[in-house]
């Protein structure tokens, strides 16, 4: 996470004016000489003595910034060393990727004020975590850099521990997982088991759902990128979309959930399988996305494979581009029960829980538009 620093706001005494720029604009300045890796001195404001009528403006203050013990020893600091940052720690007994999530997803609540708070911000995973001493010395650390704790400890006498040692040491902590694992045990009136996912004692059976998952697995393998179109029919999603628009990805993340998926690439000038247009069309589902991105796909794409742009081929080229998708949004207006979902600058499993989302609404019968509609 880019750290910025906000400056303290310029003061004016009564009896000199000086010409100052837009805090604003201060603020995105130092940003980028941040990440530029250059240091910035910070200016000091010499100590005024003479008297004035007017009230001393307040400083503006941001909890990022160290203070000194003396309002004049600054010994020539800069920017970068008058702020601490914030340490949030995150601890688990597994892989971590809850706890990861979970603080991302909720540090994005905050980038305001990462831009005009001056606050720095640094994440550090310890997983894996299933020993005492180890975690007491998480937890030691963490006090010593006035970190944050999150942890996601599956062994309830282990969680405990770590919420009286950050108790005691006086480290701000938040247990992720144990409110949920307690809601859910109340719910389904059983004890959970208190093993991290992927423990050796945990035992997985090979249950009906695991062996569809990988039926999936193997019938979406097969079916890419518009092989065998004769078995469209026995897939759960079918998936349509001119080159390099994600099929592929895709269609292997709704395998893994256990969902069977085709998927048939759009191409100008090659017709579509019939059976295509023939399976149930509720099951059919397009990708388009922006030219320019998709131009740049393949570019990169064609490098890969060796080929150079002057070599004559016009797969990346913008016009070539453009009449690829044209086509593609005809076929999509010929066959409007198709959702139509926009896929730039959309990660996989986005595009997935929008495909799941209508499919799941269309399979009990709710309610869902017959035009085709952009997602």
């Amino acid at each position: 996470m880019t750290p910025t620093i906000s400056p303290t706001s310029p003061t004016t005494n009564a009896t000199h004016t000086k010409h100052l720029t837009s805090p604003q604009l201060n603020r995105w300045s130092i940003a980028r000489a941040i990440r530029s890796g250059r240091k910035l001195d910070r200016p000091v404001q010499p100590k005024q003595h003479q008297a004035t009528d007017q009230e001393p403006e307040p400083a503006v203050t941001s909890p990022c910034f160290s203070t000194s013990s003396s309002e004049n020893d600054t010994g020539g600091k800069t920017a970068e060393e008058f702020v601490r940052g914030k340490e949030i720690y995150m601890v688990s007994d597994g892989s971590g990727r809850t706890a990861e999530h979970s603080v991302t997803a909720a540090l994005g609540q905050f980038e305001h004020f990462f831009v005009d708070g001056g606050c720095p911000v640094y994440t550090r995973l310890f997983s894996g975590i299933n020993d005492l001493d180890r975690l007491m010395e998480i937890i030691m650390q963490a006090a010593k850099e006035d970190a944050i704790l999150i942890y996601t400890l599956a062994d309830e006498n282990l969680a405990e521990s770590a919420r009286q040692a950050c108790k005691s040491w006086g480290v701000q902590s938040t247990d992720v997982l144990r409110p949920i694992t307690d809601a859910i045990a109340s719910y389904l009136g059983i004890s959970p088991s208190g093993l991290p996912r992927g423990a050796p004692g945990r035992r997985f059976p090979l249950t009906d759902v695991y062996f569809k998952r990988i039926e999936a697995i193997e019938f979406t393998i097969k079916q890419d990128d518009g092989a065998l179109p004769q078995n469209l029919h026995k897939a759960d999603i079918v998936v349509a979309g001119v080159s390099r628009s994600g099929k592929t990805p895709l269609s292997i993340y709704l395998a893994q959930k256990g969902f069977k998926v085709a998927n048939v690439p759009i191409v100008k000038g090659v017709d579509l399988p019939k059976t295509l247009f023939e399976v149930d069309q509720k099951k059919v589902f397009a990708l388009t996305l922006n030219p320019v991105m998709l131009q740049t796909i393949r570019l990169e794409r064609a490098k890969g494979l060796g080929y150079h742009e002057d070599e004559g081929s016009d797969y990346a080229e913008m016009a070539h581009v453009r009449e690829e998708l044209e086509y593609a949004n005809k076929i999509f207006t010929q066959n409007p029960t198709w959702p139509v979902i926009e896929v730039t600058g959309k990660a996989i499993e986005e595009i997935a829980a929008i495909i799941l989302r209508v499919y799941q609404d269309r399979k009990h019968g709710s309610p869902v538009p017959i035009i085709s509609k952009l997602y």
